[in-house]
């Protein structure tokens, strides 16, 4: 009986450390990862996706994800090129291109990753003038992520879009600019009035060309000017008489009246 029982734990233990073996050597990676093979130190390469077997105690796998990393790369504070101090943000997305290179070249991709953004930006910062940092984003983005995806090229690590999120300005320079857009919009604001009065003056001089070559003009402007008038609701309405209709009656009036014929007695 004794020699059963004995044989039925030795099966039991023979069965489970076949079963703790059968389950270290089944591996199964997702679609979005690949599993670095190493075997006894070297590298074998990377498998996935799906279900594959490896040699326990032999074989070590390390498991790389695929998928887009966001990095957020906390606020930076640098001298622009043209000595103005300000605190700046980014945001980076880069992912593992491939996975060999990543485990074997790099301790840590993710940190080294951090790393070298953070140093960019701020070198970047110092390149650059505040009026491009402000205005042209675009072109600052395009070059950290120049500069970052060359840096981690070698590590099989590809950043595909870093953008500069906030630029903190100190309150001297947001006043002095507030100043600076202000004065530039009474320029503009000046410069629009002198065209208007420009061009209004163009117009009266052609208008008073075309009544010095009609004088009936002037007399439908009069009676333009009494049809805008009789519309308001006016208690009294003092409307000029041209000059024209009092000479015209003056020449009248002064007229020599003829002789007339007088019979001879």
């Amino acid at each position: 009986m004794g020699q059963i029982l004995n044989f039925l734990l030795s099966a039991g233990v023979v069965i489970l450390a076949v079963a703790v073996l059968a389950s270290s050597a089944i591996k199964v990676v997702q679609e979005y990862e690949r599993g670095v093979i190493f075997r006894l130190g070297r590298l074998v390469g990377a498998k996935g996706p799906g279900l594959f077997f490896i040699i326990p105690i032999i074989d070590r796998m390390v498991k790389v994800d695929l998928r887009v990393v966001t990095l957020d790369i906390p606020a930076q504070e640098a001298i622009t090129k043209d000595n103005v101090t300000v605190r700046v943000n980014a945001v980076a997305y880069f992912r593992v291109v491939d996975p060999q290179e990543a485990i074997v070249k790099v301790e840590d991709f993710r940190r080294a990753t951090f790393q070298i953004a953070q140093t960019s930006l701020r070198s970047v910062l110092g390149q650059s003038e505040l009026d491009d940092l402000l205005a042209r984003r675009d072109e600052i983005n395009s070059r950290l992520q120049h500069i970052i995806d060359e840096q981690t090229e070698p590590w099989g690590i590809k950043v595909s879009i870093v953008e500069v999120k906030d630029v903190e300005l100190p309150d001297t320079m947001k006043r002095a600019m507030a100043r600076q857009a202000e004065a530039e919009r009474e320029k503009r604001a000046k410069i629009i009035h002198a065209e208007g009065e420009f061009v209004a003056s163009q117009q009266l001089t052609a208008a008073a060309e075309v009544i010095a070559r009609e004088p009936a003009a002037i007399q439908l402007r009069y009676l333009q000017t009494l049809t805008e008038i009789a519309v308001e609701k006016n208690s009294t309405i003092l409307f000029p008489v041209p000059i024209e209709f009092a000479r015209a009656f003056q020449l009248s009036l002064s007229k020599p009246e003829k002789p007339s014929d007088q019979k001879p007695t």
